[in-house]
């Protein structure tokens, strides 16, 4: 029986190119989460009725906490795949470790990165951190939808092998059809997240109750991306681990109970409602 397979969309990883300088479709979705992640927390900083009256954090913020957003997304990103998915190589090969142009970035990484860079922003300025937290989590799927759509355009990433018929034989995944778990993840972790934020911010008023929606951001993500492990390929240089399990899935769990702790303390010391 022939498979029903869908043909692989043959995309440069290079969007422009000008003589040696060349931007990769990598790149942009870094900058288009950051640009656009940074536009919605100047429009939930602005819908003033969302927050506490006792609120300190304004807009006035912003332009020095995107800069340590990117900078905890890169290090964090970098330095998260290198001690996670492939130290050993680095460890040969210690130069390899600054050329982030080359790929190798790991979302759990950068996203403590990315909260790092807040959370010490916020001490130095003596800012609430359980707000700027919120908006951190707030603002994280952009960057998560932007950067699996790059990782399908790249053809990395994917899926384990199947017959399901929207797969897609990709061009360095051998020659038998897989799952595009990139979109999958993409569409859990980008899309159904952010409207799961936004509805506990706009519905039930969660940035008045500090914690709340960076805890529920730790919780979905890690809950979508365990499932999304069950149609990705794990990494070949690791490969499953006891159980079945992949480093994905491992990463994600200390998410989850962190997650669920923020969540109990968010509600625990939450005004009581009259």
């Amino acid at each position: 029986m022939e498979l029903a397979i869908l043909p692989f969309p043959n995309i440069s990883p290079i969007a422009l190119e000008i003589g040696p300088f060349a931007v990769r479709w990598y790149a942009l979705a870094y900058m288009a989460g950051l640009l656009i992640a940074w536009f919605w927390v100047v429009r939930l900083l602005k819908r003033r009725e969302l927050w506490s009256a006792d609120e300190t954090l304004t807009t006035q913020h912003l332009d020095d906490l995107i800069v340590a957003a990117a900078i905890g997304i890169i290090l964090g990103g970098r330095l998260g795949y290198v001690l996670f998915y492939n130290p050993g190589f680095y460890v040969a090969n210690p130069g390899e470790i600054f050329k982030v142009w080359q790929g190798g970035m790991s979302f759990h990484g950068g996203f403590l990165g990315f909260i790092l860079a807040f959370l010490i922003y916020g001490k130095w300025k003596k800012l609430p951190l359980g707000a700027i937290a919120d908006l951190a989590a707030a603002s994280a799927p952009f960057g998560l939808f932007f950067g699996r759509v790059a990782n399908f355009v790249n053809g990395e990433l994917f899926g384990r092998v199947t017959d399901v018929p929207w797969s897609f034989v990709f061009p360095n995944g051998g020659p038998l059809p897989r799952h595009p778990s990139q979109l999958y993840e993409a569409g859990l972790e980008g899309i159904a997240l952010f409207l799961i934020l936004n509805w506990l911010i706009f519905k039930r008023d969660a940035l008045k109750t500090p914690w709340l929606v960076c805890g529920t951001f730790f919780v979905g993500y890690g809950l979508f991306r365990v499932f999304a492990e069950l149609f990705r390929e794990p990494d070949i240089q690791i490969g499953y681990l006891a159980g079945g399990l992949t480093m994905g899935m491992i990463l994600s769990i200390p998410m989850i109970l962190v997650g669920i702790w923020l969540i109990m303390r968010a509600r625990s010391s939450a005004p009581a409602k009259r």
